[in-house]
């Protein structure tokens, strides 16, 4: 699996659950890809919530874990900013971002939703677009996602506290990887 995929294969795990089997699908390739490129650990924890779950009880968890509790929701600009007007120029930097590299969001989340960001790493990983990936990391989504992964101390028994922690995992090693390396 390719870093594009596995971007692509942690939004829909940290979207809200619509089809188990997706989600078990996009679970083994991560675990796949954090075991081939030796990372960090794989969110296994959350494949096998997954595996013991009902689609039902998967939507109840989400919306328990991230629309009830602000310390761990899915929006690095409210990590970052809280309700202070910068988060609206947060905002107007992603959408702008966006748009210089020609990704058209589908649906009404907001830019900073993390599902969303991490669709567009994929897009900028698949077009081999490294350079502004690594920037748009370190910049924009690390210091949102440390935010977000420490939330979780108070949520340590949520089954998707594994999955944000290898996603913070992956955008710091990719962050990271040098120019003339293989991402990751």
């Amino acid at each position: 699996m390719s870093v594009s995929g596995c971007y692509a294969s942690l939004a829909r795990m940290l979207d809200y659950p619509e089809n188990k089997d997706t989600i078990l699908a996009a679970c083994g390739s991560v675990s796949g890809f954090f075991r081939e490129r030796r990372i960090g650990p794989p969110p296994d924890p959350f494949a096998e919530f997954v595996e013991a779950s009902t689609l039902s009880r998967l939507q109840e968890e989400y919306v328990a874990t991230f629309d009830f509790n602000p310390a761990v929701a899915p929006y690095l600009g409210h990590h970052l900013y809280g309700d202070d007007r910068k988060k609206g120029a947060y905002l107007i930097r992603l959408k702008q971002e966006f748009g210089r590299h020609g990704f058209l969001p589908s649906g009404c989340e907001l830019p900073d939703h993390l599902p969303l960001v991490l669709e567009f790493l994929a897009r900028l990983a698949e077009r081999r677009e490294d350079g502004a990936r690594r920037s748009f990391l370190s910049e924009c989504v690390l210091p949102g996602m440390e935010r977000l992964s420490a939330g979780f101390s108070v949520r340590a028994e949520s089954p998707w506290k594994s999955v944000v922690d290898a996603t913070r995992i992956l955008c710091a090693a990719d962050a990271c990887a040098r120019e003339e390396e293989t991402p990751c």
